[in-house]
């Protein structure tokens, strides 16, 4: 199993090349299609693969999460990715992917894992209607492989946002209006990303416009570059900065940053890097193609904080 890993250490060099890695991975044989899904996540995330442990059950979970498995003395919750997917299956699930992003470490049961394939990220595709809505937004971009292979990227984001028990609303509500008037730009491909960001914003009072990935929001920043040119204003004097996550189909947010950096029509435009890509590594990779400051996902609080820092803003009240 470990060998499936040891490609993981060329991954630092993909930053600003608009590629990734990603582990392939099955659910089983779905009894209600006949088809065997296969689904993929970016090894960025991956920490190991093994056999699946032995499992606690643990009360008040909700019904995808199996219960705890300890590892080197933690606490780690488990999840059944068929059963969260909606996929019926025969086998009892024997592989467990243990992931780590957005500072939270949790095992995903999977029936198998395949093996790690690197690809361009204009090879992922935004998923069609009939995808999103049959895998309930689960998700985020689809790709075909050389054997005729529909590889699904799952939102896992999307699953830690739903499986925790966590209550997540008082986040918001100590987060003050601001007195000046700013516009930001971001571009993320997770729903759930998407309307936290939302959120955060409109609590502070900051006009945005967004875009559900990185080629999108750069075909977008290119127009309002375009009109400020037109009109002989500088951008800068109505964008004030733009948000970007990393992973999203078509373009990346490394590629999204090293385009925004070598065009000066956005000079003076600081470019904040938001993901659940937590580890200082990722912040490495990000300082390599411009980003010029870095805020982990899914806490409002910290990117209110690094938004009112970067923007210069002072509270309201």
């Amino acid at each position: 199993m470990s060998e499936l890993l040891k490609k993981i250490d060329a991954r630092t060099k993909l930053a600003g090349t608009n590629k990734l890695e990603i582990l392939l991975f099955s659910l089983g044989h779905d009894q209600r299609t006949g088809r065997k899904e296969v689904f993929g996540i970016n090894v960025f995330k991956v920490r190991e693969v093994m056999r699946t442990p032995e499992i606690t059950s643990a009360p008040e979970m909700p019904s995808s999460v199996e219960g705890m498995v300890s590892l080197r003395g933690a606490l780690v919750p488990v999840i059944d990715l068929a059963k969260y997917a909606g996929i019926v299956t025969s086998n009892r699930p024997e592989i467990m992917i243990v992931t780590e992003y957005n500072g939270h470490t949790q095992g995903f049961l999977v029936e198998a894992v395949d093996t790690i394939l690197r690809l361009d990220w204009s090879a992922m595709r935004v998923p069609p209607d009939m995808i999103t809505n049959r895998m309930a937004g689960l998700v985020t971009a689809v790709t075909e492989l050389e054997n005729g292979t529909l590889v699904m990227m799952m939102d896992v984001e999307k699953v830690l946002a739903e499986t925790s028990i966590i209550d997540d609303g008082h986040s918001f509500i100590n987060i003050e209006p601001v007195k000046e008037e700013r516009r930001i730009f971001f571009a993320d491909d997770s729903a759930v990303a998407r309307k936290q960001i939302e959120r955060t914003l409109e609590a502070m009072n900051i006009r945005y416009t967004s875009a559900i990935n990185g080629m999108r929001g750069w075909e977008d920043l290119q127009k309002m570059a375009q009109q400020a040119e037109a009109a002989g204003r500088k951008l800068s004097d109505e964008l004030h900065l733009v948000l970007t996550d990393v992973e999203m189909p078509e373009m990346d947010g490394y590629m999204l940053t090293k385009m925004i950096k070598s065009d000066p029509r956005f000079a003076g435009i600081p470019v904040l890097m938001h993901s659940s890509l937590s580890g200082s590594s990722n912040q490495k990779l990000g300082e390599s193609v411009g980003v010029d400051s870095y805020v982990s996902k899914f806490e409002p609080q910290k990117l209110a904080s690094k938004l009112r820092q970067m923007l210069k803003l002072e509270p309201s009240s």
